[in-house]
């Protein structure tokens, strides 16, 4: 143990403990992202809360999201004026309370024409938009949109086909590592208000006291098979897509709230999709277009998303190779890159909860014209449903469930999430290359993992090659971060899945062995852990009809 670091409780066995020994006032079923906000939203209003996740912290739909802050250009086509204020409200608070996960990013929308003249219309329809957009909110980032020429959008994505291209707009939101947001939302509930915060606890059932009020959660531990059960006042249900399943197992019978549309992303190298800002492509023959997104800290590019409606497992969503050939094709159309499948290094595909048309109302074909607005549902049981939204907007949405519990609690205070600083946010500030590394991802507890490295300089090392990580992140993440698995560790405490998958497999070893001493785990559970993300990787990469 670094003897220079602070006492850190973010134990999940601390956590696991308090379970069965405490009467909550509420428990939030669901660690993604609006989960982990209404843990926060509520233990900062005073509530005392537990918040549980049959898989690990942001391991649904929470970590395989675009990694954008945005109020939705697009939907103001779709006349959602409220939505898009909402969105550019809610990006703003983040880029205010979690300045080192959440930072801008440039846009470029790329016109293209014939004889280096674009349509009139096209120009007018964008400029409209991007007006509109800004007035939305937009502007609070600090700049407005603008017009940019040529020879400016090239040198932002230098593969565009110059043939077509005229000139292009730019406009600005905002990025974030939607995986490393969730678990710091959970760590500041956990860390700052008193939280009790345990993955891999799955709830089986609710329980109801003779009045018909939900008085517990029944539990098993997915790393013993135990169960338990755990007392509380009130129950949130803010399971994503699963959402739909907590609700019969509430209030015992069927529902249908949400419908799930799929989303893919893949990874190639910089090298083959050079980009220094995001930029919007149409594609071909659909009225959709797709994002070019420059991973941060890694030379790597991704390209999504898809939005297809989707009936398949929940737990495991593929990419399939027709979504590949989409995202490929989408690419090819407006760059010279020629990306082929032998240029993907990583994926994921991710669902999204989308609510379902109300009554009378006729549910499209296409997901993408499907609302993004969330739903708050009070069953009068105590337990209360979310559902729908997306996770630029889980601060409000938490703000909404957790004002739902009002009857049910006696001490519930006015909302603090608004100006509330996330755990992380400090004073401190980088001054070289790892630091700054460091300090994006950690924000003011970059410090804790520095003196790790000055007490034991080879955990400063890069632990994959061509990824930016070092070894004390691995070990910081199994000592402070509740990770259990190798898995949690390359997945979502650090993102070298997603960037490079095979590169990732081939220090596997490594990092087994660097957190095998922390976990506990010995020789058969290693090979066990190995194992086990040798098969994920192989099983996303078969199904997406790629060579792992």
């Amino acid at each position: 143990m670094c003897q220079n670091c602070p006492v850190n409780s973010f134990q999940r066995r601390d956590a696991r403990t308090a379970l069965e020994a405490t009467t909550y006032d509420v428990v939030v079923i669901g660690a993604g992202m609006t989960g982990a906000g209404v843990a926060l939203d509520a233990a900062s209003r005073g509530l005392h809360v537990a918040l549980i996740d049959g898989g690990d912290i942001a391991s649904g739909t929470s970590s395989k999201s675009s990694k954008m802050v945005h109020g939705g250009l697009r939907y103001l086509q779709q006349k959602e004026f409220r939505l898009v204020y909402e969105n550019l409200r809610e990006r703003q608070r983040l880029l205010e309370n979690a300045p080192f996960l959440i930072r801008p990013l440039p846009f470029l929308i790329p016109l293209f024409g014939s004889h280096g003249v674009v349509s009139k219309t096209m120009v007018k329809g964008y400029a409209t938009a991007l007006r509109l957009y800004d007035l939305s909110g937009g502007w609070r980032i600090g700049k407005r949109y603008r017009r940019v020429t040529k020879d400016e959008a090239l040198a932002h994505l230098p593969s565009l086909n110059t043939d077509r291209l005229v000139a292009g707009f730019l406009y600005q939101d905002a990025r974030g590592d939607d995986a490393r947001v969730a678990l710091t939302l959970a760590r500041s509930a956990s860390l700052d208000f008193n939280a009790d915060v345990a993955n891999y606890v799955r709830a089986v059932s609710i329980t109801h006291d003779p009045a018909g009020r939900a008085n517990a959660v029944v539990c098993r531990d997915e790393l013993n098979g135990t169960t338990f059960s755990v007392s509380t006042r009130t129950v949130v249900n803010a399971t994503g897509v699963w959402a739909d399943d907590i609700f019969a197992m509430a209030e015992h019978e069927p529902s249908r709230h949400v419908t799930p549309a799929k989303g893919v992303h893949l990874t190639v190298p910089r090298s083959r999709l050079a980009a220094d800002i995001a930029a919007v492509l149409n594609v071909p023959g659909d009225r959709r277009s797709i994002f070019v997104v420059p991973f941060e800290d890694a030379p790597y590019t991704f390209v999504g998303t898809t939005d297809t409606a989707y009936d398949g497992p929940l737990d495991q969503p593929d990419c399939t190779p027709e979504d590949v050939a989409y995202l490929l094709n989408a690419v090819n159309a407006s760059t010279s890159s020629n990306l082929t499948v032998n240029d993907v290094t990583g994926l994921w595909a991710g669902l999204r909860p989308l609510l379902v048309p109300a009554k009378g109302k006729k549910l499209s074909e296409r997901t993408a014209d499907l609302s993004r607005r969330h739903e708050v549902r009070d069953t009068k049981d105590g337990v209360i449903h979310v559902t729908g939204g997306k996770w630029t907007t889980y601060r409000q949405m938490a703000e909404d469930t957790v004002d739902a519990l009002g009857p049910y609690v006696t001490r519930l205070v006015r909302v603090r999430t608004k100006n509330l600083r996330l755990h992380g946010t400090g004073p401190w500030r980088p001054a070289s290359a790892l630091e700054t590394h460091l300090y994006n991802r950690y924000g003011q507890d970059a410090t804790t993992l520095l003196a790790m490295i000055e007490e034991n300089p080879p955990l400063g090392r890069e632990t994959i090659s061509g990824q930016s990580y070092v070894d004390a992140e691995f070990v910081y993440a199994a000592r402070h971060e509740m990770a259990t698995s190798l898995i949690d560790l390359v997945t979502r405490r650090t993102r070298a899945h997603l960037h490079d998958a095979r590169a990732t497999l081939r220090s596997a070893d490594a990092i087994t062995a660097l957190v095998a001493p922390e976990l506990g785990w010995d020789e058969e559970e290693c090979r066990s852990q190995l194992d086990a993300y040798r098969q994920l990787a192989n099983h996303e990469f078969t199904a997406a009809g790629l060579i792992l």
